[in-house]
């Protein structure tokens, strides 16, 4: 179920309306049986429209527009009326959406804000009617302008998830037990790899009525710039996070190798990634006495701020809020 309900690609064909064609027409009055053009312009095709909505968190609803066809604009008349233009189509998508041309993958439309609306793709103009041609020397035109047409092809609608912190780690390294310690989500928890298949989002209540957005990812392992395990699909979302916080369990072999092997990872897949803030937290520190700790932090980068912390026993939580709050105010 949760696979099916989380939907963050998807992919349709468009196509926009085409322009009416202009109007190539004569006037004709009882006293006056050429009294000049007044053929009228065409109304332009329906555009596709974007528009931005935070209530939704997923493209499922995208399913249901297998092809997205905009009207076509209405042809002009005589008397100078102008076609009726094509009937836009507006697509509501949550916010954190790219539009792309599947094609050239090149992104077109970014949607950030709650009621943004962009015109993704753009309907045909309309033609101009015969009365538009007419001059001192050209005084009955004979013709008008086509209708301009539409634009058709394959898009690709993508969400990145939108949020203050990103959980970074590997399976089953507690991130999920940590977002519904601190915030009112209630991931799916449980002993073994990959329990979050889908990103996880939750408010965190800070002080004094303030709150920021953390998201839990699923987990990566080596090879994910490469696709392996939930791959591409994992790590697009980390883009949209100012601050990555990687989680590493108490129990790990090797606390520094697996702060470089996820750090890593994240190079590989986008080297911008690196200009993030990141944060250090050593989860399951309930089982840490004094001396572990001090072995601890020698593994860790001294360059990079860490906090010691315990989901269950909520030991050291305040300290990270505090920490991440500070981090997103200088950043």
């Amino acid at each position: 179920m949760e696979r099916s309900n989380f939907v963050d690609q998807i992919r349709i064909f468009c196509r926009t309306g085409h322009g009416g064609a202009g109007s190539k027409h004569f006037m004709r009055t009882k006293f006056n049986a050429m009294a000049g053009p007044d053929g009228g312009d065409g109304g332009r095709g329906g555009h596709i429209i974007l528009r931005g909505n935070r209530n939704l968190w997923t493209l499922l609803h995208m399913r249901y527009y297998k092809n997205v066809l905009a009207d076509d604009g209405q042809g002009g008349d005589k008397n100078n009326c102008t076609g009726r233009d094509g009937k836009d189509i507006i697509l509501e998508v949550p916010l954190g959406t790219i539009a792309m041309d599947e094609e050239t993958g090149e992104k077109e439309i970014e949607i950030l804000e709650d009621g943004q609306e962009e015109i993704w793709i753009r309907g045909g103009r309309g033609g101009l009617g015969n009365k538009n041609f007419a001059t001192p020397t050209n005084q009955a035109p004979e013709y008008a302008q086509p209708g301009e047409e539409g634009v058709e092809g394959w898009k690709v609608l993508e969400l990145k998830v939108l949020a203050d912190v990103g959980l970074v780690g590997f399976p089953n390294a507690g991130k999920s037990t940590l977002l519904s310690s601190i915030t009112a989500a209630k991931p799916k928890i449980a002993d073994y790899a990959f329990t979050t298949l889908i990103p996880q989002l939750g408010m965190v209540e800070y002080r004094e009525g303030r709150s920021f957005c953390m998201a839990d990812l699923p987990g990566i392992i080596e090879g994910a710039a490469e696709g392996k395990g939930l791959g591409h699909r994992f790590l697009r979302h980390i883009e949209r996070n100012p601050i990555l916080l990687f989680l590493i369990p108490a129990d790990s072999k090797d606390h520094g190798q697996e702060f470089k092997i996820l750090r890593s990872e994240l190079e590989r897949y986008d080297p911008e990634l690196m200009d993030k803030r990141f944060i250090i937290a050593i989860s399951k520190s309930d089982m840490l006495d004094e001396e572990l700790r001090n072995d601890i932090e020698k593994e860790l980068p001294a360059d990079i701020p860490h906090v010691f912390i315990s989901a269950v026993s909520s030991q050291g939580l305040q300290e990270l809020k505090d920490l991440l709050w500070k981090t997103l105010q200088e950043s």
